[in-house]
């Protein structure tokens, strides 16, 4: 990782963004800087007003790695540049297509809907309306099993969260 200054970092940003208009990656990386060289200790109540540099970072995911330190006095003027030149540079990004998301969320909650609701079973068992009271017979069946597989995979989930297999 090479440590290069706040203007040099821009400009080799710059670069990076075109090259990979096309295809390509890239990650950033924003930290603050906490190391000065001496040895690392736990925070302290002088750190209260401290103001700490930030470490922003950059790669491909191959070679091309830099590094900037952004001192706390240079901060605004350098997230003025660095914003102005992440909105010129994502402008190939897909916009979110809002309308299939919705229906999504709606068809969703219709099922939620459906599986909350009990399946009513009425009608005589011979005669007419027996094939309907079987239809609704099995839809029954058919929502109790979904319960019962949805309840096994929170179950899952719930054990897998606290760590235990």
């Amino acid at each position: 990782m090479q440590l290069v200054d706040n203007d040099t970092f821009l400009e080799r940003l710059t670069a990076l963004f075109n090259s990979s208009q096309d295809s390509g990656s890239i990650w950033l990386t924003h930290k603050r800087l906490t190391h000065d060289g001496d040895d690392a200790h736990m925070s302290s109540a002088d750190d209260e007003g401290k103001e700490y540099p930030c470490l922003v970072r950059v790669t491909d995911g191959g070679e091309t790695k830099y590094s900037t330190k952004v001192e706390p006095e240079q901060l605004a003027r350098f997230h003025a540049a660095y914003g102005a030149l992440l909105k010129s540079s994502m402008t190939t990004l897909r916009k979110r297509d809002k309308k299939r998301e919705k229906q999504k969320a709606e068809e969703l909650a219709r099922r939620k809907r459906r599986l909350a609701e009990e399946v009513v079973v009425d009608g005589p068992k011979r005669g007419a309306g027996r094939r309907k009271r079987q239809r609704q017979t099995k839809a029954a069946l058919k929502q109790l099993e979904a319960r019962k597989r949805i309840q096994e995979r929170e179950e899952t989930r719930s054990r897998t969260k606290e760590g235990s297999p």
